[in-house]
């Protein structure tokens, strides 16, 4: 069974959000391993500049990059990465299913990823050049990777 592991700063603080990720993770249960690992987002000061800025995803990318196991495959979650239809999403982990028993997502803190975790990445997709708060793309992510797994199996979900 593909075991999958989503690496995100930050917690989820909403009753609402926390449902829909729940209930997600029990659906994907019959698919897959999932493990999602919270790591803790540093504070952002009101006023800030462009090196703190950098230190700050410089300290929570270092933390990502300590939770991701070894032979695993990583797909970044990134505004300048592939934009896929979930057909072509669903695909693409089926295929990856071929060749790897482990896929770690990435979803930064809201500053985003440095350059250095995005080089260690094997892939980078985009659900949107929209901006979304990173919590609730990790509900996105969930959803996606639900419906990828009833299209690779010709199962029915809502379109």
């Amino acid at each position: 069974m593909l075991s999958i592991n989503i690496l995100c700063i930050g917690k989820i603080k909403e009753d609402y959000l926390k449902s829909a990720i729940l209930e997600y993770s029990k659906r994907l249960s019959k698919y897959c391993k999932l493990e999602i690992t919270e790591l803790p987002d540093e504070k952002i000061p009101e006023k800030l500049n462009y090196k703190t800025a950098e230190i700050i995803k410089q300290k929570e990318s270092d933390n990502i990059i300590s939770h991701i196991k070894k032979d695993s495959y990583v797909i970044c979650l990134d505004l300048n990465g592939k934009e896929l239809s979930s057909e072509q999403f669903s695909k693409y982990i089926d295929n990856l299913s071929l060749t790897t028993s482990h896929i770690t997502f990435i979803i930064g803190g809201s500053l985003g990823l440095t350059e250095k975790i995005l080089s260690l990445s094997d892939y980078k997709i985009c659900f949107s050049k929209m901006t979304f708060p990173h919590q609730l793309i990790r509900l996105f992510l969930l959803e996606q990777i639900f419906r990828g797994f009833k299209i690779s199996n010709n199962e029915t979900y809502h379109k």
